[in-house]
C-alpha cells in the first residue's frame, strides 16, 4: 500500500492543475524557429507574348487561316495584334473552346485543315498576271472566266456576281493620295472604308447594288490597282476570300512566288499495299506530275486512278511476289492513332527502315481528321492504326497555302483520311482488298516520284 501512494504522489506532481502530464524538460540549446515564405507561382504567359514567341511564318500562317474560317479581318502581315488575340478567342469560342487566345497544337490542326478546305471549296490560287507581272490570289472557282488586254485582266463568275479586275496605266507623279481621291470619284461607288499609306491604298463600301473592294500603289510612273466587286448575296463566301487576295496582291513582285514551296525533283512518300496482285494506296500530290513512279524493292509503278477530294492516289506495280496487304477491314478513327511509314531517306541518313510515331485525332468533317503533330517528311500516305491494332486511314502531309506574303513557308499540316474513305475509293475503282494481315510494318512500301 505504501509504495502505491508513493507512485500516486509522483504522478501527482508530475502533473498541472488541469491534471495533464508536462512535458518533461531536456537540457540543451532551444531549436531555431523557420519562418517560411510562401513561393508564389511563375506568371502565366499572355497570349501576346505567347504569339511574340512563335515564327514570322507560324504567325503569317495563323492570320491567314483565321481570315480564311471568317474570324480575322485585319491585315494579314504575321505582327502580334489585339485583333488577332480576340480573333482566336472568337474560333475557339465558336468551336466550344474555353477563349484563351492561345491554340493548343489539336486546335491549331483543326484551324488548318477547315481553311486548306476553304481554299480549295473556292479553287484558291496565285497567278501572275502576264500584261504586268502582278501576282494575286484567285478563287478561281468562283470566277473561272479571264479575260486579258493591254490595260490588264478580269476574271468574272458565269454569272457575274463575282468579278475582279487588275488595271494598270501610266500615270505622271502619281501618289496614293491623289489615286485613292480618283478612285472615290467613279460612278455610283459609295465608300465606306479609307486607308491611304505611302505605298498603297485601300477603299471599300457599295457600287450600286455589289459591295466593293480596291487596293492600289504604283511604281514610278506605273499604276496598279485591284478591284473586286461582288453582290451582296455573296457577302458570307467571298469576304474572308477578299482578305486574302488583298493580303495576298503583290503589283510588283521581285521575290518568290507566293503559295506552297515548288514541288521536288524526286519526292518521297509512303504506300499501303492493299491486295496480292500489287494495288497500293497512297498521297495524290507525292504522285502528281510525275515522269517516273518507282516502288522501292518492287521497280515501277502505274497510277491509275486518283481522288482529287481526298487526295489519294491508286497505283499498281505488275509481277511482284511476296506482297503481305494490309486488311483495312473494322478500322474506326478515334482519338490516337499509330502512323506507320517510311521516312524521306534525307532523315534517316539514307536508309528506309519503317518506323511509327503516335498522333492525335480531331474531327474536320465526316471523312477527315485533323491529325497533330504532323509526321515527318516521307510518312505522307502512310496508314493510321487504331489502338485496336486496327486500320484507321491514311495519314496526308497538307502543306498550307499561305495568304499573305509569300517571304515565309509555313509547316506542314496533316489529316487522316478515314478508312471507309479508302474502302470506297477502292470499290469505285474496282479494287478488291483482300489483305487479311495487321502487319502494318509489312504492308508499307516507299513510293519515289521523279520529276523534270
Amino acid at each position: 500500500m505504501r509504495s502505491m501512494l508513493a507512485a500516486t504522489l509522483m504522478l501527482a506532481s508530475a502533473t498541472g492543475a488541469s491534471g495533464q502530464m508536462t512535458t518533461p524538460q531536456i537540457p540543451g540549446p532551444k531549436p531555431k524557429v523557420v519562418q517560411t515564405v510562401p513561393v508564389k507561382p511563375p506568371a502565366l504567359q499572355t497570349p501576346s507574348e505567347t504569339a511574340d514567341g512563335m515564327t514570322q511564318a507560324e504567325r503569317l500562317s495563323l492570320q491567314s487561316d483565321l481570315a480564311w474560317v471568317g474570324q480575322y479581318n485585319g491585315a494579314i502581315t504575321g505582327d502580334v495584334s489585339t485583333r488577332m488575340v480576340e480573333a482566336i478567342k472568337e474560333y475557339q469560342k465558336l468551336k466550344g473552346s474555353k477563349p484563351t487566345g492561345v491554340l493548343n497544337p489539336q486546335e491549331r490542326a483543326v484551324l488548318a485543315e477547315t481553311a486548306r478546305r476553304k481554299q480549295d471549296s473556292v479553287g484558291w490560287k496565285i497567278v501572275t498576271e502576264m500584261t504586268s507581272g502582278a501576282r494575286l490570289g484567285i478563287p478561281g472557282k468562283l470566277v473561272p472566266n479571264q479575260t486579258t488586254d493591254a490595260n490588264g485582266s478580269k476574271w468574272t463568275s458565269p454569272t457575274g456576281t463575282v468579278q475582279v479586275l487588275l488595271s494598270r496605266r501610266k500615270e505622271a507623279n502619281p501618289t496614293t493620295a491623289k489615286l485613292a481621291d480618283a478612285e472615290k470619284k467613279e460612278p455610283n461607288r459609295k465608300v465606306d472604308y479609307t486607308v491611304v499609306k505611302p505605298d498603297f491604298f485601300v477603299l471599300s463600301g457599295l457600287q450600286g447594288l455589289k459591295k466593293f473592294y480596291v487596293r492600289g500603289t504604283f511604281k514610278g510612273d506605273e499604276v496598279r490597282i485591284m478591284t473586286i466587286l461582288y453582290d451582296q448575296a455573296t457577302e458570307n463566301t467571298v469576304e474572308p476570300v477578299v482578305i486574302a487576295m488583298s493580303s495576298a496582291f503583290n503589283a510588283f513582285p521581285t521575290g518568290p512566288l507566293a503559295g506552297p514551296a515548288p514541288r521536288k525533283t524526286v519526292e518521297y512518300g509512303t504506300g499501303i499495299v492493299v491486295s496480292d496482285d500489287g494495288a497500293i494506296v497512297t498521297d495524290r500530290l507525292v504522285t502528281d506530275s510525275c515522269l517516273a513512279i518507282t516502288i522501292a524493292g518492287f521497280g515501277s509503278a502505274d497510277r491509275l486512278a486518283e481522288d482529287k477530294e481526298h487526295d489519294l492516289a491508286l497505283l499498281h506495280i505488275y509481277g511482284a511476289r511476296g506482297l503481305k496487304p494490309l486488311s483495312l477491314a473494322g478500322g474506326l478513327a478515334k482519338t490516337s492513332v499509330d502512323v506507320v511509314g517510311i521516312a524521306d531517306p534525307q532523315s534517316q541518313g539514307g536508309a528506309a527502315g519503317v518506323s511509327s510515331l503516335k498522333g492525335a485525332l480531331a474531327p474536320v468533317t465526316s471523312s477527315d481528321s485533323a491529325l497533330s503533330p504532323p509526321p515527318a517528311v516521307g510518312f505522307s500516305g502512310a496508314p493510321a492504326i487504331d489502338s485496336d491494332g486496327k486500320f484507321a486511314g491514311v495519314a496526308l502531309l497538307k502543306p498550307a497555302v499561305l495568304a499573305g506574303p509569300a517571304t515565309a513557308v509555313p509547316a506542314s499540316q496533316a489529316v487522316m483520311v478515314s478508312a471507309e474513305t479508302v474502302r470506297d475509293f477502292l470499290k469505285a475503282n474496282a479494287v478488291t482488298a483482300n489483305g487479311t494481315s495487321t502487319d502494318a510494318k509489312a504492308a508499307v512500301v516507299r513510293v519515289i516520284c521523279v520529276r523534270k
